[in-house]
């Protein structure tokens, strides 16, 4: 008890060399995250599987019997993805909720090879259960993808 005393009549100052030293990123709100998400989906592959359905293929029922269509759409949505976050560290449902994407060492955007690995996870993540409940449980409410990647969503300062 005497110590809180000290320091709340200024004898003793707190130590704040742990956050002076702390220079890791601050994860942006997992809602925010998942709203930006629904954002891309709706921007980004909505336009992907209309075009596939209706101009490519012959209609719903033809685009449900493909597997290679769904692959595809998969496939061009991850590398619409992964370009914009390697080139401006943002894709459209980021700036819509002011994130950035960064990489933890040098806290700037992730390298398309970075990018890339960090959407393969992102599958792996979104397919397994497990994975994909992984930021509720952690203080720091990172994804896999952000802790094997070494990158971080982060809200931008306005």
């Amino acid at each position: 008890m005497s110590r809180w005393r000290d320091i709340k009549q200024g004898n003793i100052k707190k130590d704040t060399s742990k956050d002076e030293n702390d220079n890791s990123l601050k994860s942006a709100p997992l809602v925010t995250r998942i709203k930006s998400f629904l954002v891309d989906m709706f921007m980004i592959m909505m336009p992907i599987m209309y075009v596939t359905t209706y101009l490519i293929m012959d209609g719903k029922d033809d685009f449900q019997g493909s597997e290679d269509a769904r692959w595809i759409t998969a496939c061009v949505f991850g590398l619409i993805i992964i370009l914009f976050w390697s080139i401006k560290g943002q894709t459209p449902g980021y700036k819509a909720y002011s994130l950035k994407l960064l990489d933890n060492n040098t806290k700037k955007r992730v390298s398309f090879l970075k990018s890339t690995f960090r959407y393969f996870l992102f599958l792996i993540s979104a397919t397994t259960i497990i994975l994909a409940f992984v930021p509720f449980f952690r203080k720091d409410k990172k994804c896999v993808q952000d802790i094997l990647t070494n990158s971080t969503v982060v809200s931008e300062e306005k």
